[in-house]
């Protein structure tokens, strides 16, 4: 059964009259359908209202909706093969962060991203899609191992974080990501950079350093979740709807603000309506993404990446 969050409510209230009432009609054999018309164009009108409307608080919600298709689920979808490749050569093999050459199409790319779990027990094993340094180490070993072959790279950010546990730090979780940052700036291959759910501070930031950074529709991009924001400036959880609202961290702030290139759009009340349906959307996307980034040569690429990150902010002596 769906999982429903609190604005989806009366939604599915009225689906539940819907579904009594077809079976009303199989029973007693007594025609409704005029009744059944107009409460299915009262839905559709109120789905189309209600998620047009959407808070940024809301809109966060939805980005974690256990539903909603994870990095795995994009790439077996999008994919024909897929082999995952493991292990960053120093420490571990990080199952938090997943990658492997696969092809879309027939075009051979490099998939990166973060992968979370559906239940507890994948949750524990993929560490709530929170990476330690040792997966950022092997996202940067196949970028490198994606650029010797001349493959594009496609990224897919869904994380609340890069690990913040002391083991982590020890092992140099600041290094990791800002090698990371330094060494993405410069690859040859197109880079493209999606963020399919959550992008929390720089254990989004450490994959997401591309010629094209797109989000999904209902996803949000930001240095810091509501919650710890509101937790830093107010002492409580309480105050996260309101810290959301004050972050913009929505696709179509980030749009606004021109620190994303553009958004996917997808199927009404979110991803994890119609999977299918937005497998089918990104994978044209990316398709036509990479026609466009393929088109330039690679000098041209690594100067535009740098001149649209260089442009986001200005450094005064």
């Amino acid at each position: 059964m769906a999982q429903l969050l609190d604005f989806e409510q009366p939604i599915a209230a009225l689906e539940g009259k819907l579904r009594e009432m077809q079976q009303l009609a199989l029973d007693s054999q007594v025609d409704v359908s005029d009744a059944v018309t107009a409460l299915e164009a009262k839905i559709k009108s109120l789905k189309k209202e209600t998620y047009q409307n959407l808070t940024r608080w809301q809109r966060v919600q939805l980005s974690r909706h256990p539903d909603r298709p994870y990095t795995l689920d994009y790439i077996e979808g999008m994919s024909e093969k897929f082999i995952e490749l493991h292990g960053d050569r120093t420490v571990a093999d990080d199952k938090a962060m997943v990658g492997g050459f696969g092809e879309i199409d027939g075009r051979s790319v490099m998939f990166i991203g973060q992968q979370k779990g559906r239940n507890t027990k994948q949750r524990q094993f993929r560490n709530f899609g929170m990476p330690n340094p040792e997966g950022y180490r092997k996202a940067l070993r196949l970028m490198k191992l994606a650029e010797k072959f001349g493959k594009p790279i496609i990224t897919l950010i869904d994380t609340p974080g890069a690990f913040p546990g002391l083991e982590a730090e020890e092992r140099g979780q600041g290094e990791a990501i800002a090698r990371n940052l330094k060494e993405m700036f410069l690859l040859k291959v197109p880079v493209i950079c999606i963020v399919i759910g959550e992008g929390a501070s720089g254990g989004a930031l450490g994959i997401a350093i591309g010629d094209r950074v797109l989000m999904l529709e209902n996803t949000w991009y930001s240095v810091i979740s509501p919650e710890n924001c509101s937790t830093i400036l107010w002492r409580s959880w309480d105050y996260k709807e309101q810290a959301a609202e004050a972050m913009k961290l929505t696709a179509a702030d980030m749009l606004g603000n021109k620190l994303v290139d553009g958004i996917v759009k997808e199927p009404l009340g979110g991803a994890h309506t119609d999977a299918a349906a937005m497998i089918k959307t990104l994978k044209k996307t990316i398709l036509d993404t990479l026609d466009e980034l393929e088109a330039l040569p690679h000098e041209e690429r690594i100067s535009q990446r740098i001149d649209k990150f260089s442009n986001m902010g200005v450094v005064l002596e």
